[in-house]
């Protein structure tokens, strides 16, 4: 089963912190990705934007545009257990 995120928070240094539906907490450090994927230099790159994260209807997966996503069972899978 794909796991549902509950709650989202934006950290300092392009953390966050992920709540999921059945309790679990995550801390997703998303340095990795920005330095790695080229669509994801844009968090760094425009202020603001990576405090504007979105949560999808289906709760699956979170967005900054339609190009920088990350689906739940990613954050999970690389996220740091709390």
């Amino acid at each position: 089963m794909i796991p549902r995120i509950k709650d989202i928070q934006t950290l300092d240094d392009f953390i966050l912190l992920v709540e999921f539906d059945d309790g679990k907490k995550v801390k997703y450090d998303v340095k990795d990705d920005i330095r790695t994927l080229d669509d994801f230099k844009i968090l760094e790159s425009e202020y603001g934007l990576f405090q504007n994260v979105q949560l999808d209807s289906s709760r699956t997966y979170i967005y900054w545009t339609d190009r920088v996503d990350l689906p739940s069972d990613t954050i999970l899978e690389y996220g740091q257990l709390l």
